[in-house]
């Protein structure tokens, strides 16, 4: 019989399959074991899971598509998250690379009450500090930072990868959503983006997880590299 609610276990593997699909990646059992660390078993006991309660659906190559219960928990967990991020930092004054984990412990306890006083406080945003649009299907296009050709004029969309050793390095670089400027030089090792506020140089390995809007932009490839999901903490991003 499926379940009514997902449990918190369940909630953050659907979480973890919205930013998959998101992020233009395929949603199958070996992707959610790279990005969550998990062991295949352990992941593939899930899956189960889910497909008894009514969330996925698996089809004949294994990949696993959302129900339309399970979209919906999905979206509502990815929301919840991503709200609560932007009133930590908008007014509570958390600075934004310290607030993903504070989100994955309080996201499942949230009430639709809590919900929407925190919507109202944090006004007029869109987006999480990192760039992910809070309300769905409002998330804008763009290419790898890594991608980018000397000379481009950039603006920073969102950091792809949430882990708390990536944030902090990106905020000591100077970088955040939003800022505007040039893509200086892209070598082997770093890329080197001059702005108002600076010069900002990451390694091209983190450049390889943030993604902007850039013009001339370069020729298209898949958002994200497979390596992505390979070197993620464990939500991946």
């Amino acid at each position: 019989m499926a379940a009514d609610h997902a449990t918190v276990a369940e909630e953050e593997y659907l979480q973890m399959m919205f930013w998959l699909e998101e992020a233009g990646l395929a949603i199958t059992g070996a992707n959610l074991a790279r990005a969550m660390q998990l062991s295949p078993p352990t992941v593939h006991e899930m899956i189960g899971r889910l497909e008894t309660d009514g969330y996925v659906a698996r089809a004949d190559d294994k990949s696993l598509t959302f129900t339309e219960k399970g979209r919906s928990e999905a979206e509502a967990i990815t929301r919840r998250h991503r709200l609560i991020e932007r009133f930590l930092t908008d007014v509570l004054g958390i600075p934004w690379d310290e607030v993903h984990e504070e989100a994955e412990r309080l996201e499942h306890a949230m009430s639709p009450v809590l919900e929407e006083r925190m919507l109202a406080a944090i006004g007029d945003a869109r987006t999480c500090p990192h760039g992910h649009p809070i309300v769905e299907g409002a998330r804008e296009q763009g290419v790898l930072l890594a991608d980018v050709e000397p000379g481009a004029s950039v603006r920073i969309l969102r950091f792809e990868n949430e882990a708390e050793e990536i944030l902090h390095y990106l905020r000591d670089t100077g970088l955040r959503p939003g800022l505007e400027g040039e893509l200086q030089s892209s070598e082997d090792d770093r890329v080197v983006v001059s702005s108002d506020e600076g010069v900002h140089t990451v390694s091209r390995s983190v450049a390889e997880t943030v993604s902007v809007a850039a013009d001339p932009a370069p020729p298209s490839r898949p958002p994200l590299p497979e390596q992505l999901v390979l070197s993620s903490d464990r939500y991946g991003r």
